[in-house]
């Protein structure tokens, strides 16, 4: 039989990091759940490779995977966290508060869900939200995120849809001041008109009998909100969403020009991860909280017909 001193005993920061490096797949994710830095996590897990001789993890520019004695020692790791979380003694009184971390395009960022936080905290204290920002056409690889909002096709797996969106044409009141009146659709063609690949104008060409190609001229915006902001400036006519323009719609800074309304390309949808219930209830929350924010909008429209 082995005595005390022949064993050689992990720390358990080292088996916790180890497990949460493997489950979420990178040392980042591993340290936002347990609070430390990426660094704490790898030398944790270093510390546990040397102390027993093994590789356990192969790390990569992807993240992290197990080797195979790092799958068979998980198993035991998780038997013995299993153990000792089970202890009552070792069980915290107050509810553990969870870190989520949520990846969202800025402008709906700024538009639809950092006005919704405050709700969001107070429904559900247990768990801290860290926001971050991603870049359409620049982010790829991998997401850091446990839950990542991006405006693109509904048929990707596992996605869910976050609001039933439409476009139209909106402008500051100073620039339809200055224009001719816009009675028809086709009154557009003497009207500067923003551009951004983000939102092409082809689904509301089709839908007002239009057979135009996209604008070609003025600045080439790679950001929704930016569009709005130069629409709101009077620099042009922008294709908005009014989910997103409800601010201004509200206030007046843009008017519809036109109530013909045109389904967009693409859909903002969420989708989860990591698989941590967290996640998935972070996702049902906002897709009730976004559509009904695109359902008032699209109902608070007014502006000629």
């Amino acid at each position: 039989m082995l005595s005390p001193g022949d064993v050689r005993f992990p720390s358990i920061d080292g088996l916790r990091a180890f497990e949460a490096a493997v489950r979420l797949g990178s040392f980042e994710r591993a340290a936002d759940e347990l609070g430390v830095t990426a660094s704490a996590i790898s030398k944790r897990v270093a510390t546990l490779e040397e102390l027993l001789s093994t590789a356990l993890l192969a790390r990569g520019l992807r993240g992290v995977t197990p080797t195979a004695a790092g799958k068979e020692y998980l198993e035991q790791v998780r038997a013995a966290l299993t153990l000792l979380a089970a202890v009552p003694l070792h069980q915290r009184e107050a509810q553990r508060v969870q870190r989520l971390r949520v990846s969202s395009p800025p402008t709906f960022a700024r538009q639809i869900l950092v006005p919704l936080l405050e709700d969001y905290g107070r429904l559900h204290p247990e768990i801290e939200l860290e926001v971050v920002l991603s870049i359409p056409f620049l982010d790829g690889g991998v997401s850091e995120a446990d839950v990542d909002i991006r405006n693109g096709d509904l048929c990707s797996p596992g996605v869910v849809p976050l609001m039933d969106d439409v476009l139209l044409p909106v402008a500051a009141p100073v620039l339809l001041e200055r224009l001719p009146p816009l009675r028809v659709p086709a009154d557009l063609a003497g009207a500067p008109l923003l551009r951004t690949p983000l939102e092409p104008w082809a689904p509301w060409w089709q839908v007002a009998g239009l057979p135009w190609r996209e604008p070609s001229t003025g600045p080439r915006l790679v950001d929704l909100g930016m569009t709005l902001e130069a629409a709101v400036c009077g620099q042009g006519v922008a294709l908005a969403r009014p989910s997103l323009a409800h601010g201004w719609l509200r206030s007046g800074a843009l008017r519809p020009v036109f109530r013909l309304v045109a389904r967009p390309r693409n859909h903002y949808y969420a989708v989860c991860n990591t698989g941590r219930p967290a996640g998935e209830q972070f996702i049902a929350w906002l897709a009730g909280r976004s559509q009904a924010i695109a359902l008032r909008a699209l109902e608070s429209l007014s502006g000629p017909g």
